[in-house]
């Protein structure tokens, strides 16, 4: 399979330009809601048709693009990726008016609607208008309805009648030939998958554009889920081309497609975790090593075939050669050095001493194989038997000379030139000799060397052990779900004692805090009023300790119940 990449075609260089803005107040209260939503999902109070992982990480998303377009009576914020790519687009718009570029606005959320509710796309325009575009310069693609609308609109865009065309991957992505004038291309969000991306820039990455130099923006609010989709989407697209392209031996790549977030990254987003995007960078890090590992063991077993069968087998064919040719050479030579009066040849059954008629002999034989359709061994030249075959793909008869090596010619009109060709072929003999011996040297030679490299270790091993480490850190620190259930170790109701850990400032109750607790105030109780004893709380509801104690207590009177009924009905029997 051959992608754009490796096939290196005639498109416009790609500027990428990163376009990296601050959250208002209002998103980032917003991307909190979002984790304590994540949590309640998490701890299974909500009904998944209500709220779900996959919806929160769409509502993140709008979020992450517009504030308002979780509540359309929040306020327009001044540095949203909205207003961003407004400025942008009239920047471009304003410096290429003499060439008419145009450019094209990627957006996959809030299209157009009908029903006069906010959205980015009417928004965007009325802006671009008010700064001083004229209105039928911009165009959505979601107002061309029928197959008809939308030639009429590319051919406008082709031509720069429309400058800015606004669109979604769905309407404007594959078969879509607008490249003509195309100077710019704006990503307002992040797409779902790597696809969608390589078909929005494969508008403006295309031949047939008359610019040599294109800026393609990519707009990201911080501490969104934007920075992470686009680090996200492009881990995914790397294990996608190595698997499409053969760049590498690996042939599976996980959850490439699985685009909504977890409880913990979207806490660690919540809480402005810097954590988050060094977990992404060693994912990626750690990702290409173990490719490189990959691929240094493929090379390893490639080496140790190569020394077990592939060299071997070359260097014997070759020693075969070099035998066969000195064996030729020996009865070559004095048939070129003969007189030229001196000649004999065998064709079809009869001895020819004259080269000419020989040559026509080889042409009438040739001639009757090939109305037969067949071949096989004409004749014997010096000790060399001659055999001829007709190439049907390049239209010509073939004589093979052969005696411990072949040696292969075509045959032409000229029954001379024949002969002549014949003699040419033993000469070469003399010249292949030392070419199949040079041959023989670099087998030996690259033997040697593949046997040195088949045992060499993978270099980058220690740094792939320590990076695999840190992250492995990493995930345990961000693995937010890990935290152990009061009911994972039978107890109900938290004790008041471990309240008092989780108050403690700068502190979290862990599942050994928890334990310690437990242990501690065991000692307390069976100090005060023995084991066993069930307490009352303040507040009239038994503790979490006498409820243990209690437990303990029944299995242990099941267990010698049990133990009874075994021994009476032994005695039965």
């Amino acid at each position: 399979m051959q992608t754009a990449d490796m096939l290196k075609l005639p498109v416009p260089e790609a500027e990428y330009v990163n376009v990296v803005l601050k959250p208002s107040q209002i998103q980032q209260d917003m991307v909190s809601s979002f984790a304590d939503r994540a949590e309640a999902v998490r701890g299974g109070g909500v009904d998944s048709r209500t709220d779900n992982m996959l919806k929160i990480t769409n509502d993140g998303r709008k979020c992450a693009l517009d504030q308002r377009l979780m509540n359309d009576m929040l306020p327009d914020d001044s540095g949203s990726k909205v207003n961003s790519c407004v400025e942008n687009a009239f920047t471009i718009w304003q410096e290429t008016a003499a060439d008419c570029s145009t450019q094209i606005i990627f957006c996959d959320l809030s299209t157009p609607k009908a029903n006069g509710s906010f959205n980015v796309y009417d928004d965007a325009r009325e802006k671009l208008v008010a700064k001083g575009i004229p209105r039928e310069e911009i165009a959505f693609i979601h107002e061309a309805a029928t197959e008809t609308q939308k030639a009429e609109l590319f051919a406008k865009v082709r031509s720069g009648q429309v400058r800015i065309l606004f669109g979604s991957t769905a309407k404007l992505g594959a078969g879509t030939n607008i490249q003509d004038r195309l100077i710019a291309l704006h990503h307002l969000d992040c797409p779902w998958k790597p696809s969608d991306l390589e078909q929005q820039e494969g508008r403006i990455l295309r031949q047939g554009n008359r610019n040599s130099k294109v800026k393609i923006f990519r707009y990201v609010t911080e501490n969104t889920f934007d920075s992470y989709m686009w680090q996200l989407l492009e881990n995914k697209q790397k294990f996608i081309s190595q698997i499409m392209t053969s760049k590498s031996p690996v042939r599976s790549a996980e959850d490439v497609d699985d685009t909504a977030l977890s409880y913990a990254e979207i806490k660690a987003l919540a809480t402005g975790n810097p954590d988050i995007k060094l977990k992404m960078d060693l994912d990626i890090q750690v990702s290409k090593l173990k490719l490189l590992k990959a691929s240094h063991t493929s090379q390893i077993y490639r080496l140790e075939s190569d020394i077990a069968k592939r060299y071997p087998m070359e260097i014997a064919a070759t020693k075969e050669r070099i035998a066969g040719l000195k064996s030729d050479l020996v009865v070559a030579k004095p048939v070129l050095e003969q007189d030229k009066d001196h000649f004999q040849m065998m064709v079809g059954g009869k001895s020819y001493t004259d080269r000419k008629e020989a040559g026509l002999a080889i042409i009438a034989v040739c001639a009757g194989l090939k109305a037969v359709s067949a071949s096989g061994q004409i004749g014997e030249y010096q000790g060399f038997a001659m055999a001829a075959s007709y190439d049907s793909f390049n239209q010509k008869f073939m004589l093979t000379l052969k005696r411990q090596c072949s040696y292969t010619i075509g045959v032409g009109k000229d029954a001379y030139g024949n002969i002549q060709r014949i003699n040419n072929a033993l000469a070469s003999i003399e010249k292949k000799l030392p070419e199949a011996e040079a041959k023989l040297e670099t087998l030996q030679n690259q033997l040697t060397t593949a046997k040195e490299e088949a045992v060499k270790p993978f270099p980058q091993a220690a740094e792939l052990e320590e990076k695999s480490a840190r992250l492995a850190e990493l995930n345990a620190k961000l693995n937010m779900d890990s935290s152990v259930s009061s009911d994972a170790i039978g107890l109900g109701e938290e004790d008041h004692s471990e309240q008092e850990v989780a108050d403690s400032p700068g502190q979290v109750p862990t599942f050994g805090d928890r334990i310690k607790t437990i242990l501690s105030e065991t000692d307390k109780s069976d100090s005060r009023a023995g084991a066993g004893r069930l307490e009352e709380r303040a507040d009239g509801k038994t503790s979490v300790l006498a409820r243990l104690h209690e437990k303990q207590s029944h299995q242990s009177e099941r267990e010698k119940s049990q133990l009874q009924q075994k021994k009476l009905r032994g005695q039965a029997i």
